[in-house]
């Protein structure tokens, strides 16, 4: 496993991370058993959100399972995010509603503090100033350590930033070979022969290593908006066929070199692994025995149907 030292915050962090979202659909037992293969494989970060499962049914079922492990809490660091309620039809990032979404949280996952807080999702009627007052009362009453925000563009954290005395650690984005469109744009520059020169986020990416903030890449092995994985899949015949050949090289599985894609970008990006197949994510650890050469990360990247202007 591969680790790093988050900008303004912990040390020591794995570099892939334990998604819950699907945990609701194994058994206590399963999820233990999860969680122990997540720690034997090195995985010592784990991100849940109040708005995963019905009535916070990760959260719940995170809870449960971690207590069975026998992991000491000091030795993981665990993340939850706020602010999505689908139940009411609204995003809310009120002060009111972060406090109670942690104390909830909190409750659900039998925890005294979370090591990290991420803001899920823009509230396009967001006061800056409410989030500060939060943040503070969270920080100052040992709830919750650090802080986020989960796809949230350049001048929304910008504006946050203004008021909110903690520093912005993470940012939760969708980011993979399909999805690629945080880099794309760049690339394209002022190409009016392709959609990727579109500027979809602002420069979402750069402000984001300016500003020492760590991208949590989510979906990574998804295409489309949870269309399902592109490995092996047959809409990707060039994209396999160009993992298959490195992942010979290197001796991993496929999963494992488009992690390692992911991760060889100099942003240093966390990878959020969502699968609950004890054997698929050991697959996406081998992702720390590959360090692709510059050479091979364009490859994959024009295998993945780019291409350069």
């Amino acid at each position: 496993m591969n680790y790093q030292t988050i900008a303004n915050g912990p040390e020591h962090v794995s570099s892939i991370v334990l998604g819950c979202m699907r945990m609701p659909a194994l058994s206590v037992d399963e999820a233990a058993g999860l969680i122990r293969t997540a720690d034997e494989l090195g995985i010592n970060f784990y991100d849940n959100a109040t708005c995963y499962g019905e009535n916070g049914e990760a959260e719940k079922r995170f809870g449960e399972a971690f207590s069975r492990t026998g992991i000491r809490r000091e030795d993981v660091f665990i993340q939850s995010k706020c602010g999505l309620l689908f139940e009411k039809g609204e995003f809310n990032w009120t002060k009111e509603n972060i406090l109670c979404s942690v104390d909830d949280s909190l409750h659900r996952m039998k925890l005294e503090y979370l090591d990290a807080l991420l803001l899920h999702r823009p509230d396009l009627l967001y006061e800056p100033e409410q989030v500060a007052e939060a943040f503070d009362i969270l920080e100052k009453s040992g709830k919750v350590r650090y802080f986020g925000v989960s796809n949230v563009p350049t001048m929304m954290m910008e504006l946050l930033s203004k008021y909110v005395r903690q520093p912005l650690l993470f940012n939760q984005l969708q980011f993979s070979l399909d999805q690629s469109q945080l880099i794309d744009q760049a690339l394209y520059v002022n190409n009016l022969t392709t959609d990727r020169s579109i500027d979809r986020d602002n420069g979402t990416i750069d402000y984001c290593r300016l500003h020492d903030i760590t991208i949590q890449a989510w979906s990574p092995l998804q295409f489309g908006f949870f269309q399902g994985c592109f490995v092996d899949h047959p809409q990707f015949p060039e994209l396999n066929r160009v993992l298959g050949e490195i992942a010979e090289r290197y001796g991993v599985p496929k999963t494992a070199v488009a992690i390692a894609w992911i991760l060889r970008h100099p942003a240093r990006m966390q990878a959020i692994a969502g699968t609950m197949n004890p054997d698929h994510l050991r697959d996406i650890c081998d992702a720390s025995k590959v360090d692709l050469t510059h050479n091979e990360w364009y490859q994959l990247y024009l295998a993945s149907g780019k291409h350069l202007p």
